[in-house]
């Protein structure tokens, strides 16, 4: 794909004004985005972090999770996940634990 005049007046703009580890990761940022998108695994922000690990649990599944909670925690860190984005799972986990179940 070819750029217009424009964007390439705008990158090296870029180019000129930022260092090369910046202008990288830029790069490396706009990439890999590019590939979840692609993907379908695109999932920006803590609402959807905390969603992706809750939306899909059982009852008997978010009860076995608060009750390793410090296994949890360990899992939770080496995702990358920052606490308070741990917390907010933690709120949620409780929500799906304490719901009732409905019998038909």
């Amino acid at each position: 794909m070819a750029m217009t005049e424009e964007q390439s007046r705008q990158v090296q703009f870029y180019l000129n004004s930022l260092s090369p580890e910046l202008v990288l990761s830029g790069l490396r940022f706009a990439y890999n985005r590019q590939m979840a998108a692609e993907g379908g695994y695109l999932m920006p922000g803590r609402k959807s972090l905390v969603k992706k690990e809750t939306h899909m649990l059982s009852q008997d599944q978010a009860r076995w999770r608060l009750n390793n909670w410090k296994t949890m925690i360990r899992t939770y860190r080496e995702k990358g996940y920052s606490y308070p984005t741990i917390s907010r799972i933690k709120q949620e986990i409780k929500k799906v634990a304490a719901r009732k179940t409905h019998a038909a």
